[in-house]
């Protein structure tokens, strides 16, 4: 499963379901989008060291994106931009998830509605 940016957002805010969520969760993936997403929210760089200790100790797997990836989010921005505000980050967050046959837990299932292909996994903090 794709583990959405709101997610672990909710988890360093000490939100309980998502800590139990992610405590509970023997491995599961990322879109190197989140992981910067998640970078760019950090004020310091001890912030930085435990993120990284946290995705190292959960056997966090950081899922790229290829060319498979950026083709299939620049059609659903092309395709969803203009009707449903499709912003580049779900896209691609998106298409990561549909390339690698995977689900994706989001609490902003909203963002990936317009993406016909993704299992969404509705989670409510």
């Amino acid at each position: 499963m794709v583990i959405d940016t709101d997610i672990l957002i909710w988890y360093m805010r000490g939100n309980e379901k998502s800590y139990k969520l992610i405590k509970n969760s023997n491995n599961f993936f990322i879109s190197v989008i989140t992981y910067m997403e998640l970078v760019q929210g950090m004020r310091n760089k001890n912030e930085l060291n435990q993120l990284r200790k946290a995705l190292h100790e959960w056997k966090t797997q950081i899922l790229y994106v290829s060319e498979e990836i950026s083709a299939k989010a620049m059609f659903y921005v092309e395709q969803h931009f203009l009707s449903h505000s499709m912003q580049l980050a779900d896209a691609l967050i998106g298409a990561t998830a549909i390339a690698y046959g995977l689900p994706i837990l989001t609490g902003n299932d909203k963002h990936y509605r317009a993406m016909k292909d993704l299992r969404i996994k509705k989670f409510v903090p």
